[in-house]
């Protein structure tokens, strides 16, 4: 199943090692704070402690990037409009929560196996059997859509490229057609590996 978006890179790290429920549940509290930290000072040791997270993933330096590059402009984007109406310092650390809680879930999906992300979610989904609801599509529903993310995000930035080099990124058309069609073609895919594993029912 991890051959069906590639975020995974296998490792023997600690954090590969790790439980999925235990990263989950990390990630879950982390996020939490981040949004509660009360500080440039406090975020920018968060991020230290981001960066450091990956370096003990050794996960690599593209494969990190690979995690934020997607949200880059609209970071830009929000510390314009956060600038506008807060002051810098809100847009600084409004857009820091963003890009670590982004480059946090990353390191979830790059060191934590499909099948393994599944049974924890399972797991924590089993009791939406008493209300008729099937635990483990629910978790893969939930799983394939956290993957998928970082898929379309990264066809969006190819398009965009490709629009540069094209000379046309001022075309709206140019952007939505390529990305429609390709993001149809992962879903077409998508399918097929699951057709093929009997998920299509």
């Amino acid at each position: 199943m991890n051959g069906l978006t590639g975020a995974y890179v296998p490792g023997v790290s600690p954090l590969h090692r790790l439980p999925a429920g235990a990263k989950l549940a990390g990630l879950a509290v982390a996020c939490t704070v981040l949004v509660l930290l009360p500080s440039l000072l406090a975020l920018a040791v968060a991020a230290v402690v981001v960066a450091a997270l990956y370096a003990l993933s050794r996960v690599g330096a593209a494969a990190a990037w690979a995690q934020v590059r997607p949200v880059r402009w609209f970071a830009v984007v929000l510390f314009a409009f956060q600038l506008l109406f807060a002051g810098p310092e809100t847009a600084a650390a409004t857009v820091l929560r963003v890009v670590l809680a982004v480059a946090l879930a990353g390191l979830v999906t790059l060191t934590t196996r499909m099948s393994a992300m599944l049974a924890a979610l399972e797991r924590c989904l089993s009791p939406a059997r008493f209300v008729g609801l099937d635990p483990f599509r629910l978790s893969l529903l939930l799983s394939l859509t956290v993957r998928s993310v970082p898929v379309i995000a990264a066809l969006a930035v190819r398009v965009r490229e490709a629009q540069r080099a094209r000379g046309v990124e001022r075309s709206l058309r140019a952007f939505a057609v390529p990305l429609v069609v390709g993001s149809l073609r992962h879903a077409d895919a998508l399918g097929e590996a699951l057709s093929a594993r009997g998920l299509d029912d």
